[in-house]
Parts: C-alpha cells; sequence; structure tokens
C-alpha cells in the first residue's frame, strides 16, 4: 500500500463519517460541524485526483462561507437549545435511516472493492482528463453549461435566508409582547393612568 491509498481510505472514511453523523445528530450545530469534516475530507479526495481548485473551493466557498452562513442561521432562529427536535420519532423514520446507512456502507464497500480489484467484473474508477477541475472546466460548466440552474440555486439560497430573517424577526416580536403582556408593573401603570 503506498501514501496515496492510505491518505484516500482514511479521507474516504472521514467523510462518509461526518455525513453519517451529520444526519444522525439532533443538535444543528453540531450537524454543520460534522458537515464541515466531511466536506474538508472531499476536498482532500479532489486534491488527491489532480483537481486541486474544486478542492479549494470545496474549502474556502462551502466549509468556510455557506457553512458559516448556515451557523448564523441557526444561531438566529436560536435552535442550538432545542433538545426537543428530532424527538419522538415514529418507528418508520428510524427504520429509513438504518437503511439509508446501510446503502451508503454497501456504496462505499462497492467502491472500495471496485478500486482493490478492478478486474472483478466492474470498471473500477476511470483515469481523470488532464484539465479535471481546472479553472476553465469549471467555470465552463457554471457560466454556460449550468448557468440557469447556478442562478436558480442561488435565488433559491437568497429566498432562504430572506424567510429565517423574517420568521426570527416574527418570533421576538411576539416574545416581546407576551413578556410586555405578563410585566405587572406595566398594568399597574396603566390602571393608574386610567383612574
Amino acid at each position: 500500500m503506498n501514501l496515496d491509498t492510505i491518505i484516500f481510505a482514511i479521507s474516504a472514511v472521514v467523510a462518509v463519517f461526518g455525513a453519517v453523523m451529520m444526519i444522525g445528530q439532533r443538535n444543528p450545530v453540531a450537524s454543520v460541524l460534522y458537515m464541515i469534516v466531511s466536506l474538508v475530507a472531499q476536498a482532500v479526495l479532489y486534491i488527491q485526483l489532480g483537481a486541486l481548485f474544486l478542492g479549494a473551493v470545496l474549502i474556502i466557498v462551502y466549509a468556510g462561507a455557506i457553512m458559516v452562513l448556515f451557523l448564523f442561521v441557526i444561531m438566529l432562529l436560536n435552535l442550538r437549545g432545542r433538545e426537543d427536535l428530532g424527538a419522538g420519532s415514529p418507528l418508520v423514520s428510524k427504520v429509513t435511516k438504518f437503511v439509508v446507512a446501510g446503502l451508503f456502507v454497501l456504496e462505499l464497500g462497492f467502491v472500495v472493492w471496485s478500486g482493490v480489484f478492478p478486474d472483478s467484473g466492474s470498471t473500477g474508477i476511470q483515469s481523470s482528463a488532464s484539465e479535471f477541475g481546472s479553472v476553465k472546466v469549471v467555470a465552463e460548466l457554471i457560466f454556460m453549461k449550468y448557468l440557469y440552474p447556478f442562478e436558480l440555486a442561488s435565488i433559491l439560497l437568497l429566498a432562504a435566508i430572506v424567510g429565517a430573517v423574517v420568521m426570527a424577526g416574527r418570533a421576538a416580536v411576539t416574545e416581546t409582547d407576551e413578556s410586555d403582556d405578563d410585566d405587572p408593573v406595566k398594568e399597574q401603570t396603566v390602571d393608574e393612568v386610567h383612574d
């Protein structure tokens, strides 16, 4: 076994572990942190494939900016202290989690098997093109071939951020109104004004 194979195996295990733990967490902040771990491990895999630009973009844009944005929205909605998230999930939900996790493990096993034994009936991992992951190829794909889906995804993210801010603002106003209604000093002052 050479060093590249060892780094690939460790990065693949860490990426899958981070993704599974992200799904299995009840605390949304812990889920975001596990997703960052998974994204960094995937960036290592891209760098091993020779796609340095994609690896850098994955760390800078996704693990950096978008995950910080997710953390900001979670803190804005005050979801970090809620322990009832995901509590009391039905049996179907638990079975679904185990089935999906089992499928991921089978897929990982198949990928590792086809990489170790490429002549065992599977096609194996194909050699990547020389331009794979370069700035030119990524820019052509994003800004020419997939321009409209790329722009639609950005509009969807913007709408989600605006919706989260609006929801958090309404919740803050409702909490303020409820606390003012329960304040005996305010009720006494209102009664004195009427007298």
